[in-house]
């Protein structure tokens, strides 16, 4: 055991180490991110739907948020509305599409794992 944490069965027949002690910091960021959900313009099609998007279909923060910025900134193309975007979001989401395409790492889902 290292530091608390317990081994359990990992997908490749190895061993995974996972901490128990961390559930309840997480629950109480999962409690603390669903009471922003009232601040999201929800009859705002652009602005809702990548809300949604962001890190429930992906299990990992950044590439949720990378998520996030690549669906935002396709809605609002696919809508005709490229200015409501600032241009320092293109670049960000330029660059998590290149770390999606080119993401090496076979441990850590992408996206839609």
């Amino acid at each position: 055991m290292i530091s608390g944490a317990v081994p359990i069965p990992g997908p490749d027949g190895g061993e995974i180490m996972v901490s128990p002690v961390t559930a309840p910091a997480l629950v109480v960021v999962g409690f603390l991110m669903t009471t922003a959900v009232r601040y999201i313009s929800w009859d705002r099609v652009d602005e809702a739907i990548p809300a949604i998007l962001t890190l429930p279909l992906t299990f990992n923060i950044a590439y949720g948020i990378g998520f996030g910025f690549v669906s935002y900134l396709f809605i609002k193309l696919a809508r005709g509305r490229p200015r409501e975007a600032h241009p320092l979001m293109y670049v960000v989401a330029a660059l998590f599409v290149l770390i999606f395409v080119w993401a090496d790492d076979t441990r850590t889902p992408v996206v839609f794992s």
